[in-house]
């Protein structure tokens, strides 16, 4: 049997695990059962391969994406290891081609979706193959699907417990990047992995930059992020609705950028042929809902862009965690205004689940916007959100890297709350803005709002510093918007009474000032260079993703999978021009020094000999 280190070297290529692998890779090798939650691009998938490639058998991986196994099995080709899927996309020749692979033990892992393990002549599959080469452990990738309470719930989950029944000494190995505490309970007791060992890594992605801006220009707040920021880089950008969606992703292309929608909306064939550009092209940029991401392997996505408010903590962790996985300097960027608010809140309470479901999102949903607000260190924000601690002061987010100035704003907020309190509370934000700022518009003629107390006491404010104040108040718990009223806002008794009566003081934090004169002209020119990542020498990593591209390009895979953009750095620091050299360089195991090292060193030589 071959040791966890020598197989982590030779086909891996690395000379040292991370983190908690090791003590995952040891504890199912020898049988046991495990839940691991690790953040995103910490290397989860190598906790399940080792094993695989160790124990006696294949490993089973069970995998809610189609596009996830492809990418899985497409990076282990490239290793020399034997690996297929099963799912929709294969037709029946190319399936049975397979089974008859996977029954003679000619692979050592094999992919598969929850509704296929289901499947009764499937699950006879796994009794022949239990009975005959073996089955080195099942692993269940995405685990946090399990959960009712999750937003990524996948009700074919919930019957996976059948692993555990019919093949009781079969290790299995859980494994989620999102997973708070009731979520991490609840796929315990739905896997029934009560004797499981639970391996918690830190949540921490200390290499992603947290960034949360009130929105003002949404549109042109996101160029001027790119264009100071990733003029050339891969990145996902997030909105809510399928329109906003189309309507960015034109905004951009517009404006020069090579940017593509992706939405349920779409056809599968435009979503497959988007994704597929995504992943194998560089520079490209994703305009989405959620209903892309999860699943996408692609490690040098270089930020994540969030337009509108996510939905929960667990939602948002989980999408900025697809930037920055080959462990790179990334963004997570985010715009945010009262308006998100109060569309998510009529989402949450117009929707069709139990008032318990309803009760669970509004609180996911009132953490959300505390972190948005919060003037403290964002990674100490999300961690404890987790359950986890952190000393704060991590120098990679917004409120570290610029502390937030606050301001005593008592007084204002008691005007805004008596405001709510005179019109009625029955009102939204502009119309209450209006009242206060004195504005004689024809609903506060309707209303008699003109002749409130508080009409016209607000002027020591602008229209924007209100909104300010209106949305920390709701993010505060001061007020709530009310649906059954189209998002009129009404007190919080029991938060908002005290500072009325003087008994509280409230401070708010001050608004960073937006420059529109900052936001890049349509047809600016892009920088060549990598804002993000000091390249030593220019020319040789341009050349060695080029070299990168001409590959994958021959291959039909995307060029990440040839090798990242971490050893690609590598190389460029250390100017491998022997065998030798390249094979000491991380992600170079013995299959890829055989098939891409001669071709990497003459690209260093004749670059260097350019160079002079």
């Amino acid at each position: 049997m071959q040791s966890s280190h020598q197989v982590l070297h030779d086909v891996f290529g690395f000379d040292q695990f991370r983190g908690a692998q090791e003590s995952i890779v040891e504890h199912v090798v020898a049988g046991g059962d495990a839940l691991v939650l690790m953040p995103t691009g910490a290397g989860k998938s190598l906790c399940y391969q080792i094993p695989s490639l160790i124990r006696r058998g294949v490993g089973v991986v069970v995998s809610p994406l189609i596009a996830l196994m492809q990418d899985q099995v497409d990076a282990l080709t490239q290793l020399d290891v034997k690996a297929s899927f099963l799912n929709s996309s294969l037709d029946a020749a190319t399936a049975q081609k397979v089974t008859s692979q996977l029954l003679a033990g000619d692979l050592d892992l094999i992919y598969v979706a929850p509704e296929r393990l289901m499947n009764p002549g499937f699950l006879s599959i796994l009794d022949r193959l239990n009975e005959g080469p073996g089955i080195a452990l099942f692993a269940i990738d995405e685990a946090h699907c399990v959960s009712q309470w999750g937003h990524d719930f996948r009700p074919e989950y919930r019957q996976l417990t059948v692993l555990h029944e019919r093949f009781p000494a079969v290790p299995r190995i859980a494994l989620t990047a999102t997973a708070d505490a009731p979520t991490r309970a609840e796929i315990v007791e739905r896997l029934s992995l009560e004797s499981a060992h639970q391996f918690v890594s830190s949540f921490d992605r200390p290499n992603i930059r947290y960034r949360v801006l009130q929105k003002q220009n949404a549109k042109q707040q996101l160029e001027h992020f790119l264009d100071a920021e990733h003029p050339n880089d891969s990145g996902i950008i997030y909105c809510l609705s399928r329109r906003s969606v189309e309507d960015t992703a034109q905004w951009l292309q517009d404006r020069g950028w090579d940017a593509m929608p992706y939405h349920a909306g779409l056809s599968q064939e435009v979503r497959s042929a988007n994704q597929k550009r995504f992943l194998r092209e560089e520079g490209v940029i994703m305009v989405a809902t959620v209903a892309f991401g999860m699943g996408i392997d692609k490690p040098n996505v270089r930020f994540v862009a969030h337009l509108d408010l996510p939905k929960s903590m667990e939602g948002y962790y989980q999408e900025t965690g697809r930037a920055g996985r080959d462990g790179l300097p990334a963004n997570a960027w985010m715009v945010y205004g009262l308006g998100d608010v109060v569309s998510l809140r009529q989402m949450v309470d117009s929707g069709e689940a139990s008032e318990d479901r309803k009760r669970v999102e509004r609180q996911k949903l009132n953490a959300l916007l505390g972190f948005c607000e919060s003037t403290d260190c964002r990674h100490q924000g999300i961690l404890r959100y987790f359950g986890e601690a952190h000393p704060g002061n991590c120098g990679n987010c917004d409120n570290c890297l610029e502390p937030v100035e606050t301001w005593n704003a008592t007084h204002e907020v008691q005007k805004a709350l008596s405001c709510v309190y005179r019109t009625g509370q029955r009102f939204g934000v502009t119309h209450l803005i209006d009242v206060l700022l004195g504005k004689v518009t024809p609903r506060v003629k309707q209303y008699f709002h003109d002749q409130v107390s508080t009409f016209g006491i607000g002027s020591e404010l602008n229209q924007s510093q209100w909104n300010s104040v209106f949305r920390q108040l709701v993010a505060g718990g001061y007020l709530e918007a009310d649906i059954a009223l189209y998002g009129g806002l009404k007190l919080v008794d029991a938060i908002a009474l005290p500072v009325l009566r003087g008994e509280q003081e409230v401070c708010l934090r001050k608004e960073a000032a937006y420059s529109k004169s900052k936001v890049a002209k349509s047809g600016a020119s892009k920088r060549s260079t990598h804002p993000f990542t000091n390249i030593a020498d220019e020319n040789l990593w341009e050349a060695l993703k080029a070299k990168r591209t001409e590959l994958a390009r021959q291959q039909g895979v995307p060029p990440y999978l040839i090798f990242h953009d971490s050893t690609l750095q590598e190389m460029v620091k250390s100017s491998p021009i022997t065998l030798d050299q390249f094979s000491r360089i991380g992600g170079v195991g013995q299959a890829k020094l055989e098939r891409y090292g001669t071709h990497f060193i003459k690209v260093v030589e004749a670059t260097l000999k350019s160079d002079g």
